[in-house]
């Protein structure tokens, strides 16, 4: 057992040397610990779409029937590619990119196509945090200012129903109720008797006015007008914070994801524990969780899932190859993957929990149906949790939790998405970009150009651009056509056994074998059948009530076609470089196992092996350490 613990000691510090590159630069980091690492993990897959998504997903889709697509999707095609992805950085010890270069690198263009996905989401995705400062702020105000209707931006049709919990003695006779909206009446069933059938449909919710006519200020032909200062300064905080984040590399994410993934847990406890004990809770639990067995015959139920398991696991994005090319050679990431998909599923159901108490509570509070407060998105974010809330006695406080929960929900999101371009980059430039400095200025120019191009979303019609590129950029076309590209790669042109073989040497053991018939089948096969679906029952974008033309629907498609563009212009390259090494793995890889055959299926051998001499780990160790000695 010490002959074997000194063999992968020998075989880690051999590898943090070989990540060295020349000429002065510096070496690449590693990660201090395995628990910088997981809570980093957890910050990226942990974010806005566990509260935001998940739970009105189940909603929507049969309750509790739900969860059986969701786990079906989740161990046949989330948890193998979220595996696949974080074993190749932690074997390469490389980002995004040049991960997918060494392992074949006719296949470059699929860690590019990942990168382009991780730009959008740098540059979109920050406008959430900056809506949630604006939130925050404005929290601290008292009443809060999207619960009443006599301000500025309120028109004659906003109208606030009254929260018998917080305000009973409002239910006695002869109270007065003028309050309510801008219509000033002496009693509250006049106010209604006053409102015509017309504008009962038009009628809006203080909240609805506040997000619309306050925070997104829409223009009316919905074009992109100028940019909101407030919101600028909004979104620049929210950029200095995640500069501030991981300026200095992992050492300084490493710390920082201590506080940014922990503390949204005890806000949702908090919340969690509050909405549990409101009454008309367990109303609300009963439409998140029972079960409508008619919806498992939907496909429109089992694309939701599919699609929710890609974009709740970060999978096809190049993050968690990036994270985990920080890791030690020998790190257990088999062991860290089964338990952070185990953390990110059981917070989504939590979450729902927490989210469908409340509302439960809004509903039977205002004598409303559950449809009329369940919704997904922004929507449940700024207009349907707050408006709960604002029902609430001390509901500036519940506010600022919330919006807290929200903000660190999506900060640690953001900064390792950032973090994974900033590694992808120095990874293909390590002469450049690995010195003294230039780690900080890298990260200081991607924050301030995603900064730049993130100001058209908080114009005017900014709403428009945002949802555009939620909707196209990391779409489900995208994210499942680089999954089936990504696990065809590994299973049949690197070769699944091949890859097995490696990540024993890494963690001691062979991972469950289930997982490499599902990089060979399962996976191509699921990811490719929910592609022809969605292909085929794509709707046109709507944006407040405003259909997009023509121009919508070219931006959406170029949004999708520029990453997968990425991997036919890379083999064209590969092939025009190299043709006899277009699909060779590099040379400085670690293969402890050349003799045994690439691929094989159900025992018969599919691809030989590598033909090379077989080496004994004690002439390997001994070769790199050679290599370490002369700085090679």
């Amino acid at each position: 057992m010490t002959e074997e613990t000194t063999r992968r000691e020998h075989v880690e510090d051999s590898r943090s040397d070989k990540d060295a590159p020349e000429e002065g630069a510096q070496p690449r980091e590693k990660w201090a610990n395995n628990m910088e690492f997981m809570l980093s993990m957890a910050g990226e897959i942990i974010g806005l779409g566990n509260v935001w998504r998940f739970p009105y997903l189940c909603f929507k889709n049969g309750g509790g029937v739900f969860f059986i697509p969701y786990f079906v999707f989740l161990f046949l095609c989330g948890i193998p590619v979220f595996f696949l992805e974080t074993a190749l950085g932690q074997y390469t010890s490389q980002g995004g990119v040049t991960a997918w270069r060494k392992i074949c690198p006719m296949f470059e263009g699929v860690g590019i196509a990942s990168q382009v996905i991780v730009i959008y989401l740098n540059i979109y995705y920050i406008v959430v945090l900056a809506w949630a400062i604006f939130y925050l702020v404005n929290s601290f105000r008292n009443p809060l200012p999207w619960s009443t209707c006599d301000n500025w931006w309120n028109t004659e049709l906003c109208y606030k129903r009254i929260s018998r919990f917080a305000y009973p003695h409002l239910t006695q006779a002869n109270s007065n109720w003028s309050f309510l909206n801008n219509i000033s009446l002496p009693d509250y069933s006049d106010n209604i008797t006053y409102i015509n059938e017309t504008e009962v449909l038009l009628i809006k919710s203080p909240e609805e006015e506040f997000w619309t006519n306050r925070v997104l200020r829409i223009s009316e032909d919905l074009s992109l007008g100028k940019v909101h200062w407030d919101l600028a300064l909004c979104l620049l905080f929210a950029w200095v914070i995640c500069y501030f984040c991981i300026w200095k590399g992992i050492k300084s994410t490493g710390k920082v994801v201590y506080f940014t993934a922990t503390f949204p847990y005890v806000m949702l406890l908090i919340l969690f524990i509050r909405g549990v004990t409101l009454p008309g809770a367990a109303v609300g639990l009963k439409y998140y969780l029972t079960p409508d067995f008619s919806k498992i015959a939907e496909p429109d139920v089992w694309r939701d899932a599919g699609t929710q398991v890609f974009f709740s696991y970060a999978v096809c994005q190049g993050v968690l190859t990036a994270l985990a090319s920080y890791n030690k050679y020998n790190n257990n990431c088999y062991r860290d993957c089964v338990a952070l998909c185990c953390l990110n599923s059981a917070t989504s159901i939590f979450a729902g929990f927490a989210v469908f108490s409340v509302l439960g509570f809004m509903a039977q509070d205002l004598n409303i149906s559950m449809d009329e407060v369940a919704t997904s998105g922004p929507g449940l974010a700024f207009i349907a949790y707050p408006k709960a809330l604002s029902l609430l006695p001390g509901s500036s406080f519940w506010a600022v939790l919330f919006f807290l929960m929200i903000l660190f929900l999506g900060l640690d999101s953001q900064f390792v998405c950032v973090e994974s371009l900033s590694t992808a980059l120095t990874d293909l430039f390590p002469r450049q970009l690995r010195r003294p400095g230039a780690r900080e200025i890298l990260v200081l120019v991607i924050a301030a150009v995603c900064f730049l191009l993130g100001l058209p979303l908080i114009s005017e019609g900014g709403i428009v651009l945002f949802q555009l590129v939620d909707t196209y950029g990391p779409s489900g076309t995208s994210l499942l056509i680089i999954a089936c590209f990504e696990t065809v790669v590994i299973a049949w042109v690197y070769g699944a056994d091949r890859f097995y073989d490696n990540i024993e040497d890494m963690i001691g053991y062979s991972p469950f074998r289930g997982i490499k018939y599902c990089w060979l089948f399962v996976t191509p096969l699921i990811c490719t059948l929910t592609l022809l679906y969605d292909l085929a029952q794509t709707r046109p974008l709507v944006v407040y009530e405003h259909a997009l033309g023509t121009w919508g629907t070219t931006l959406g498609t170029l949004l999708v076609i520029t990453p997968l563009i990425c991997i036919p212009i890379f083999v064209v390259v590969s092939w025009c470089k190299n043709p006899k090494k277009m699909t060779a793995p590099s040379s400085d890889l670690r293969q402890a196992q050349p003799h045994k055959p690439v691929l094989t299926v159900c025992n018969l051998v599919v691809f030989k092996g590598q033909g090379q001499p077989v080496k004994s780990v004690d002439e390997s160790n001994e070769k790199m350490m050679m290599e370490e000695a002369n700085g090679v």
